[in-house]
């Protein structure tokens, strides 16, 4: 999966070697050199940034509160997020339901440990 960054990059580089191509000056004599390049440009995947994509994408749905709690602390575990961070995205996954509640409550649990 690309970030926009990397997919915004990837697509100048593609339009440069297409460009290259209509003029003839293209670098790569073979089509192993040109495979070499492009692994070394995007082939290397910041497991990091793999890690807080997942983490985003966890949600309760129609879930219990324990498995999301517990698929969202395999998520987190190599995400290198903070604290607070990690309360935030949290949050931003749980059902919209259990959210108000919690909101409403007059004593808000302090850690998904609660």
């Amino acid at each position: 999966m690309l970030s926009y960054v990397q997919g915004e990059s990837a697509y100048i580089w593609k339009k440069n070697i297409l460009e290259n191509l209509e003029v003839e000056t293209l670098e790569y004599v073979t089509i192993g050199k040109f495979l070499i390049d492009l692994k070394k440009k995007f082939g290397k995947r910041n497991d990091e940034t793999i890690k807080v994509a997942e983490l985003k994408k966890v949600e309760q749905r129609s879930r219990t509160m324990e498995m999301f709690v517990q698929e969202f602390r395999r998520a987190a575990r190599e995400s290198k997020y903070e604290k607070r961070l990690l309360v935030e995205e949290f949050k931003w996954g749980m059902n919209e339901v259990i959210k108000r509640k919690l909101i409403e409550a007059e004593w808000p649990p302090r850690s998904i440990e609660q």
